[in-house]
């Protein structure tokens, strides 16, 4: 709003940073392979503190111009894509194998918890210091990361070094990531029922404001409010994962909460102005939830079962076909909306997001009660047992 951009140019800026899961997870993945976790996600977060810095410096200044914007948000995407792949490599190195579902879940909680309160911090710190002024406080936050990564008192175990001439090309290593996900039976089921999930999920993203708003005619507060409840569920699902692990299995919870868990996320569409709103907002937590606890079981298996010097890369492998399906969900959504209409094409998403969770059924997920664990016990420096 600062510099007067179009819908075009906030469509274009929104693009420049998504686009780079796309652009560089990948070679991202074996990056993170080659090198200490911890160390590079500290350089991340003080490439992120100075690129982000620019934007308010150069705004008092006044010499900032979209196409700063536009550079910034896609080195920070690009930035952002090494640092989660990193995060999820770097976890296992620092827990047993045991606590790898409450560490998993207590992550996922917390993400939720800055989905619900990150908009509105920054809609409040704009209305009190103005944009630039919320980008100030953006940069300091990756400060504040790197900070808390610096506190972490249990060390990486010492990486071996392997002579320039014998460590094999990038190329090599992402082919090799991705052959590793196409060959686990459960991996790639995993993957599959993510990039399915995603690709109907992003249709409700998109189109359930547009559902609220038009046909239901609410007020856009209260659109808001619903739409925040998906968080909520992420909060108690990431929260619930390791008790529901524990009663039934992390094996067996993980195609039970996107096949049985997920069915009320068909009361989305049957929504209707007035009270019946409400069951918008049923099917969206359940969902929510759901999803959660099926990522924290998934995300933990790949943790767990892949060979340390191989889980960047196929973290990255994975995160790239996930990403992958979510334009497609998008543009998908658009045309089934223009042509059989909005609370149609919400039917087809919330179905199809409910049977996603079949590439988990017809897996050998269906036959274990708790998820293989493959390696041995990280060996961790400087925690305590």
């Amino acid at each position: 709003m600062v510099l007067k951009a179009t819908a075009f140019q906030v469509g274009l800026l929104s693009a420049a940073e998504t686009s780079a899961y796309l652009l560089v997870a990948l070679p991202a993945g074996a990056v993170v392979d080659r090198m200490a976790k911890r160390r590079l996600m500290l350089w991340c977060n003080l490439a992120l503190f100075l690129v982000i810095g620019s934007v308010p410096l150069a705004h008092s200044l006044w010499t900032l111009t979209l196409a700063q914007l536009y550079a910034v948000a896609l080195v920070a995407g690009v930035l952002s894509v090494f640092f989660s792949v990193a995060y999820q490599s770097y976890l296992p190195t620092l827990l047993a194998r045991g606590q790898l579902m409450d560490g998993n879940g207590k992550l996922a909680s917390s993400q939720s918890v800055a989905q619900v309160a990150g908009p509105s911090l920054g809609a409040g710190l704009v209305a009190l210091v103005g944009a630039a002024g919320a980008m100030t406080a953006d940069a300091l936050s990756f400060a504040v990361s790197a900070g808390s990564l610096l506190a972490i008192g249990a060390h990486e175990p010492p990486r071996p070094r392997v002579p320039a001439a014998k460590r094999p090309t990038l190329r090599s290593q992402i082919a090799e990531g991705l052959a590793y996900v196409a060959r686990d039976p459960i991996l790639r089921n995993s993957v599959a029922f993510n990039g399915t999930a995603n690709f109907f999920v992003i249709m409700v993203e998109t189109l359930g404001p547009v559902f609220l708003i038009r046909t239901l005619h609410l007020h856009p507060s209260l659109v808001g409010l619903l739409l925040a409840l998906g968080a909520v569920g992420g909060v108690a699902g990431g929260i619930a994962a390791k008790f529901l692990a524990r009663a039934v299995g992390s094996a067996r919870i993980s195609w039970i909460a996107m096949t049985v868990l997920s069915l009320p996320g068909l009361l989305i569409p049957v929504a209707e102005s007035g009270w019946w709103v409400l069951l918008f907002g049923i099917g969206w937590i359940s969902w929510t939830f759901a999803s959660t606890v099926t990522s924290v079981s998934l995300i933990s298996y790949r943790q767990a079962a892949c060979p340390p010097d191989m889980l960047g890369r196929v973290s990255a492998s994975a995160r790239w076909i996930n990403w992958g399906t979510l334009p497609l969900g998008g543009l998908t959504g658009g045309a089934l909306a223009t042509a059989l209409g909005v609370r149609t094409t919400l039917w087809i998403a919330v179905v199809g997001g409910c049977c996603a969770g079949l590439w988990l059924f017809f897996s050998p997920l269906r036959g274990m009660r708790d998820i293989p664990l493959g390696r041995p016990e990280p060996q961790l420096v400087g925690a305590k047992p």
